[in-house]
């Protein structure tokens, strides 16, 4: 059966159904002063009242997520939001405009929308207890802003060749497990120590090709496995960065062929939406449907306004 034939996906009544059943599990929940349960319903459609003294407010469903005051019907956000989990290299706003019949102005922040829904939010350290992290950096697109290391006195990092005007990404990968990308200003020895010192439990089985980036790793990490490529070692018994270099073949596939173009500002939210289409892939137990519910979930207490600041932690 066609998943978009389901009510949810062409009423509006019933897209809401849904979102309270996925935000509301426990019953409606005050956005003012989060009381959970205590609120009945008012003649307007979708809105409810706090019953809580002091409180006494108005709220609907979407009050507090990236679909709040937005214009556009549920049903077409439910619609959006599937169609953004289930594609694995992703959707252009231009589908999404075609798709939901909105405008394409409309598709592209709705797009950036369910990004930020997307984006991880809190996290344990990855590996430990002997667990293995492969970490690798690649290079896509153009940089708009050069920003060499300080300590390379004004020469970029990378001297040649056609990654030397690219934006730099750092990928910490956990074998059979999850993806932590993160878009970095200067891909240098300090950032990637911060990096995998942040996200990494020391204890954990670090794996790198033989890039001079690790070359100390052994110091903040118990223990660091390199392979070397440029012998043409890509495997030595468990030892690989194969499953990193996998995840960069997904992400560079989509965004050459399904978003073609990408803005610097932008890019680490197109990372979160790759990271979490990874996170939540068929080995590790999600599909399509799992992946939409998670993705509305994450978009509880979120806010992305055409007015925000576009930072790498926005």
């Amino acid at each position: 059966m066609d998943i978009f034939s389901e009510p949810q996906f062409h009423d509006d009544d019933a897209a809401r159904a849904v979102l309270e059943d996925i935000l509301w599990p426990d019953g409606p929940v005050c956005p003012h002063c989060g009381t959970v349960d205590r609120a009945y319903r008012t003649k307007r459609v979708g809105v409810y009242r706090c019953a809580s003294k002091g409180c006494r407010k108005d709220f609907s469903v979407t009050k507090g997520t990236i679909m709040e005051r937005s214009h556009i019907s549920l049903h077409k956000w439910l619609q959006a939001f599937h169609l953004m989990a289930s594609s694995k290299k992703g959707v252009s706003a231009h589908q999404l405009h075609r798709t939901l019949d909105i405008g394409y102005e409309a598709a592209w922040f709705m797009a950036h929308r369910i990004r930020e829904a997307m984006r991880l939010d809190g996290f344990a350290p990855m590996g430990g207890g002997g667990g293995i992290v492969e970490a690798d950096e690649t290079y896509y697109g153009k940089r708009e802003n050069k920003r060499p290391s300080p300590a390379r006195r004004g020469r970029p990092y990378i001297k040649s060749g056609r990654a030397a005007d690219k934006m730099p990404i750092i990928s910490l990968v956990e074998r059979g497990g999850r993806v932590r990308t993160f878009h970095v200003a200067v891909a240098d020895k300090k950032t990637v120590k911060d990096i995998v010192t942040e996200n990494v439990a020391r204890e954990t089985r670090l794996h790198t090709d033989e890039s001079k980036l690790y070359f100390d790793a052994h110091e903040w990490i118990d223990s660091h496995e390199t392979i070397k490529h440029s012998r043409g070692e890509y495997v030595r018994g468990d030892i690989h960065t194969n499953s990193a270099e996998g995840y960069f073949s997904i992400f560079k596939r989509g965004m050459k062929g399904i978003y073609q173009h990408c803005r610097e500002k932008h890019l680490h939210r197109y990372l979160a939406e790759y990271d979490f289409r990874y996170n939540h892939r068929i080995r590790l137990g999600f599909n399509d449907r799992d992946r939409t519910t998670e993705a509305i979930r994450g978009s509880s207490g979120k806010r992305l306004t055409y007015h925000q600041p576009h930072g790498a932690g926005v």
